[in-house]
């Protein structure tokens, strides 16, 4: 019981991350300059990452220059500035479709990069989640014109990031996540900073509530959220992580009712048993449960992150 208490405190702690990332969207269509997605990506990320940088005075060594170069770029510079571009040019609840996919493309990369074989409840879950963010997309309409850019930025940042995810578990970092984090924001962000300035230009003027939003969303939607989802890839493995992550298109669509107004009825309701149901579905203590029901008797089988291990009894 005490194993169970803990993994579902995990998940817990793992979700909150997913939930500060589903007020992207509206954030920054409500406060963030228009059409500046590299400069909105990179003031998110680098001030953040130094400021971290200086607090922790530890440097990355030997191979984990290059790796944290390679992680910043997958999970926080590149990721960024698609996820911008298509916040600026897609309906809020098209966006969140796209994130949707995630778990079914980690599932994809971790079968290449790290030989796993999703459990069939993984699979499901991930299935029926995206049912159900896509039940809350069509009740909610469209409220922009479909852009195959927006949409071919959305769907390559989803891409992207599963690749670092998968790899962040890879390559089983040794220093602590907070370390690891500040890399990974330094380093997507200095990847950003040249292309910015010269795709855009210089910074754009910015009032009040702009600053406050690229506050909130460097300060929580980059370093507590990311030092948390970092834990929760450690502990729980990139599919069950990913699957967690189907809370952020909730949170985004939620969002879009209470700041715009738009309606909510049956079946947003009958959407987010869906997507909350296949979130905990995934999740260790239930797969634990589904494996000791199916194993024989003299196999049982041992969770471990995102896959069954069966042992032996002596």
């Amino acid at each position: 019981m005490e194993g169970n208490r803990s993994s579902w405190a995990d998940v817990a702690t793992t979700a909150l991350p997913a939930a500060i990332w589903g007020s992207t969207y509206a954030v920054t269509q409500q406060w963030l300059p228009p059409d500046r997605p590299l400069f909105a990506a990179t003031v998110r990320a680098l001030p953040v990452g130094l400021l971290m940088l200086l607090w922790l005075r530890r440097l990355p060594r030997r191979d984990w220059w290059w790796r944290s170069l390679v992680l910043g770029s997958l999970n926080i510079g590149l990721f960024y500035a698609l996820l911008f571009l298509a916040a600026y040019r897609l309906p809020s609840g098209l966006g969140a479709t796209l994130v949707a996919t995630a778990p079914m493309v980690t599932m994809g990369v971790s079968r290449l990069l790290l030989g796993q074989r999703p459990a069939r409840v993984s699979v499901a879950a991930g299935l029926v989640g995206l049912v159900g963010v896509a039940l809350l997309v069509l009740q909610n309409g469209l409220d922009k014109p479909l852009d195959p850019v927006g949409l071919g930025a959305g769907f390559l940042a989803v891409v992207l990031s599963s690749v670092g995810f998968v790899l962040t578990r890879k390559w089983s970092p040794t220093d602590d996540v907070v370390t690891m984090t500040s890399w990974q924001l330094v380093a997507g962000g200095l990847v950003l900073l040249p292309i910015g300035l010269v795709v855009e230009g210089a910074p754009p003027a910015l009032d009040l509530p702009a600053v406050g939003a690229l506050v909130y969303l460097g300060l929580l939607g980059s370093g507590v959220a990311y030092v948390l989802w970092f834990r929760g890839l450690a502990i729980l493995g990139p599919t069950s992580a990913s699957i967690i992550g189907l809370v952020n298109p909730v949170v985004g669509v939620l969002l879009g009712v209470a700041l715009l107004g738009e309606h909510f009825g049956p079946v947003h309701l009958v959407a987010m048993v869906l997507v909350v149901g296949s979130v905990l579905a995934a999740q260790e203590p239930i797969r634990a449960r589904l494996a000791r029901r199916a194993a024989p008797a003299s196999a049982p089988t041992v969770p471990m992150g995102d896959t069954a291990v069966p042992v032996s009894r002596s």
